[in-house]
């Protein structure tokens, strides 16, 4: 019988491997969602001379049912199809008008795409198409609002002063992004809309690198906001951070002026009142100190995918923010620094305060036990004085038993000398007192 081929056996394992597909398998609950979160919320691909707007708004309580409710709201305005589910990230396209809802832990934003339109800059912006009521009506606060404007790279060097125009004439931030393909204007500040203004001059960028770009610029300036709103938190409670860390130095110096058990109490509920204090305002803080941490790592990281290149004379986006955020950042990571600090300051004095309560508690012990064992002592000489006293009066009652029966029988003529009777039972009373005695005590004390 001929031997089968070397390809026949390969092509049997190729095909054994065709039919075998992940249904077989022992696949985790998560797998498909992990998997897909990649593609959950994709870049936009965006064309030169479109306009972006977006609104990151606070949760502050309300629920993904009312944010739903409220795009589904939108959509019936304009007359469409409400979203077919709730996911966490919907988008949404109306003609020349695309609208991406996205939410995330602590904010949502709302990115408003409108096809390219041949307005100035800032003239016609994306946010404009929206219904005035149904933006002034979005679940939450706003946080960050941004313009963003893709606009093509003029062939002449871009004048700092014909761009200024379109920032109400504020100065100017700017650089040379992604190896001089695009150049960046800003002026860090809010216009009369309330909102902030970038402009993207395009050289050669493609649709989607002007997508990430975009995005990139807009995850920069919502983190950026995210970030400071430790900012007022570590300023509103620095003072009281000072004022307790003085109280701590005041209970610590008093520790070696204490005179007695009542003043380490008095100071260790002093220090159980400022833990408790300390505990409240971590509680509090430590959230918003740690959110602030990774929206700070955010933040650089965003900042270095610009791959900025400086422009002679003006400030980049790379140079700005860091010099203005770095300082808020740095002031928040000194505030929770301190609370740490102090915690572990105000265990350390607590440990300090209960050792010496401890020792304090152990030589009062010591004592007492030594007058414990000087009341023994005095009790057993007592004791030992009540039973001598005992066998006296014992045996005196004994001895005129003794008499009373020796005068009878003297009476009765059988006893001729009682005295001598009563005499001779002294001796015999007190020793069989005595050894009665002895030997209860001996039976109590086993």
């Amino acid at each position: 019988m001929p031997a089968p081929a070397a390809g026949s056996e390969t092509a049997n394992f190729d095909r054994r491997l065709t039919v075998t597909t992940t249904d077989t398998l022992p696949l985790h609950p998560e797998r498909n969602a992990l998997f897909n979160e990649l593609h959950s919320r994709p870049f936009p691909v965006l064309e030169q001379g479109t306009r972006v707007s977006q609104l990151a708004m606070l949760h502050q309580g309300s629920a993904i049912g009312e944010e739903v409710s409220h795009l589904a709201a939108l959509c019936r305005h304009l007359g469409l199809a409400a979203p077919a589910d709730s996911q966490a990230c919907q988008h949404l396209a109306f003609g020349n008008l695309e609208l991406r809802w996205e939410r995330h832990n602590e904010f949502s934003t709302y990115t408003v795409i409108r096809q390219p339109d041949p307005a100035a800059p800032f003239h016609a912006t994306a946010l404009s198409l929206l219904p005035p009521n149904w933006v002034a009506t979005l679940p939450g606060r706003v946080i960050s609002g941004l313009h963003v404007e893709i606009h093509a790279l003029p062939s002449r060097v871009p004048d700092a002063n014909a761009v200024r125009a379109h920032f109400d004439g504020h100065r100017l931030i700017s650089s040379w992004v992604i190896e001089r393909k695009a150049r960046l204007w800003t002026a860090y500040r809010l216009h009369a809309d309330g909102m902030g203004r970038i402009l993207v001059q395009n050289g050669s960028l493609n649709s989607c690198q002007l997508g990430r770009l975009v995005r990139r610029l807009l995850e920069l300036e919502t983190y950026r906001m995210m970030l400071l709103l430790a900012f007022p938190m570590a300023r509103q409670i620095a003072p009281d951070l000072a004022g307790m860390d003085a109280q701590l130095a005041s209970i610590t110096g008093e520790i070696n002026a204490i005179r007695g058990l009542g003043d380490e109490r008095r100071l260790l509920a002093a220090l159980s009142t400022l833990a408790a204090r300390i505990e409240h305002i971590r509680s509090e803080t430590n959230f918003r100190f740690s959110a602030a941490r990774a929206y700070y790592e955010l933040v650089q990281n965003r900042l270095s995918g610009l791959r900025e290149q400086e422009e002679p004379g003006l400030q980049t986006f790379g140079e700005f923010l860091p010099r203005r955020l770095t300082p808020a950042f740095r002031t928040c990571e000194a505030v929770a620094g301190q609370l740490d600090d102090l915690a572990r300051r105000i265990d350390r004095a607590s440990e300090l305060l209960r050792t010496r309560i401890d020792l304090t508690l152990e030589a009062q012990n010591q004592d007492l036990l030594q007058s414990m064992n000087r009341r023994s002592q005095l009790q057993l000489q007592l004791q030992q004085a009540v039973e001598g006293l005992s066998v006296v009066a014992i045996s005196y009652y004994l001895v005129g038993l003794v008499k009373y029966a020796g005068e009878s029988l003297h009476e009765m003529g059988w006893l001729a000398h009682p005295a001598l009777l009563t005499g001779l039972s002294v001796p015999i009373c007190v020793a069989l007192v005595w050894r009665g005695i002895h030997q209860l005590r001996r039976g109590l004390d086993s």
